[in-house]
């Protein structure tokens, strides 16, 4: 925060109801502990250490509280494709009462849709990639990758803006969204000067790790 920078940032339900910040669906990968995120409390949360760091587990609410306006945030919905629209109103009710600048963005388009009904005033936005590999989205069809790749998905989500995969620029659906459509485009994640110079030619602004801008 003491750079200026915005700050991106994954949120997903836990046990109870709250949203807390963290990427991935277990435990396994980041923490020394195991199993679902959605089965602990928060409080069983912030006695998960990581592999790397001192760092713990925080709510949004926690760290909303922390940045206090001192930083834009952009908060990836993870909804694990599930349609109960907790994720999507509990986060929406800890924005509304906010006072810095936040947005939200998701790769499911039902999850936008659902935050869209839940908070039509709140900056929205949709992630996509190529969505190449069957492996990393099991939980969608040929046809469904399809759709999202070539940012067909907007119809339901109706974004605001889009955020999309490096790897995946340039090419024509994040173009005319951003040409034609007049969408602002992200970019993510970028991490070499390649990269970096991708990104400056094909969008409007990046999402960014491992060195300063």
């Amino acid at each position: 925060m003491e750079a200026g920078y915005g700050i991106e940032c994954d949120v997903r339900l836990c046990a109870g109801g709250e949203v807390v910040v963290f990427h991935d669906e277990t435990l396994d990968r980041l923490t020394l502990a195991k199993g679902a995120v959605a089965a602990k409390t928060p409080a069983e949360l912030k006695g998960v250490a990581f592999r790397q760091g001192s760092d713990r587990i925080q709510t949004l609410g926690e760290l909303l509280e922390q940045v206090c306006g001192r930083v834009p945030l952009v908060i990836e919905l993870k909804s694990g494709w599930k349609e109960h629209g907790l994720l999507e109103k509990r986060t929406a009710q800890l924005l509304k009462r906010y006072s810095g600048k936040a947005a939200v963005m998701s790769f499911d388009p039902f999850c936008i849709k659902r935050f869209r009904g839940a908070a039509p005033e709140l900056p929205r936005g949709l992630v996509a990639c190529r969505f190449r590999d069957r492996q990393d989205w099991p939980m969608l069809n040929r046809w469904e990758r399809f759709m999202m790749r070539h940012l067909l998905s907007s119809a339901v989500a109706r974004p605001q803006f889009i955020a999309y995969d490096i790897e995946g620029l340039p090419s024509l659906a994040p173009w005319a969204a951003r040409r034609i459509f007049r969408l602002p485009l992200l970019t993510w994640t970028v991490r070499t000067p390649e990269q970096r110079r991708r990104a400056q030619r094909h969008a409007d602004a990046m999402i960014f790790e491992g060195f300063r801008p």
